[in-house]
């Protein structure tokens, strides 16, 4: 087991799930009570990733995070560093890779709040922030949870849009697939096997707790 790859596996997850923690809520909560009628847009772009090839959102990143890129042109400016390669370009993959597995739970948590609990919050005279904080959060929290939990497996799980983002580079963007990946290459099975089976595990762990969750929100 490569643990330098495990690490940095883990900091990529945790990190892409809190960036998605903190960007996510804002938006899921405006698409469970907008009423915009154009709504439907938003979701679409959102959901995108889960229908795209990791390679083509990782090939598009990289040429827009690329020296010649509008934004690589811009990082490039005014730090003197190239993105691509980089930790920082596979974390801003992995986060728009994993949008959807974040913001979806939020939404449906969100929205299956009793309208009414909130109204009355706000005849109460509470703000928007104070009765996101005190009805809307406790009562989607299992939601919020497992969006959370999917958004950090995922990205475990990652191999396309890190290879394409940030190569392979021992302790800088070589993650845990990418190791199952080289052992595959140099015929190591036994090595390949254990750690794959060490992700079986993990994924199985993920998902036996993310529908222990969703139990709770909908209980049988």
């Amino acid at each position: 087991m490569d643990w330098t790859a495990v690490w940095l596996t883990l900091r990529l997850a945790a990190t892409t799930a809190l960036i998605l923690l903190l960007v996510g809520l804002p938006l899921a909560y405006w698409l469970a009570t907008t009423r915009w009628r154009g709504r439907f847009i938003v979701e679409a772009i959102v959901a995108l990733p889960i229908v795209l090839p990791p390679t083509v959102l990782g090939f598009y990143l990289l040429m827009a995070l690329g020296p010649r890129g509008p934004v690589g042109r811009v990082v490039q400016a005014l730090t003197g560093a190239s993105l691509p390669f980089t930790f920082a370009a596979i974390l801003l993959g992995s986060v728009l890779f994993n949008l959807p597995f974040a913001v979806r739970p939020f939404t449906s948590a969100f929205a299956a709040v009793d309208r009414r609990l909130v109204e009355a919050s706000w005849c109460l005279g509470v703000s928007r922030l104070g009765t996101f904080r005190r009805v809307m959060l406790p009562l989607s929290w299992t939601g919020v949870l497992t969006g959370i939990v999917l958004s950090f497996a995922h990205t475990v799980g990652e191999f396309g849009v890190v290879l394409m983002l940030g190569g392979n580079r021992p302790g800088v963007t070589r993650t845990v697939s990418l190791v199952i990946y080289d052992e595959v290459q140099a015929m190591n099975y036994a090595a390949a096997h254990a750690t794959s089976l060490a992700l079986v595990g993990f994924a199985f762990l993920v998902l036996c707790i993310t529908y222990a969750l969703q139990r709770r929100v909908l209980p049988l």
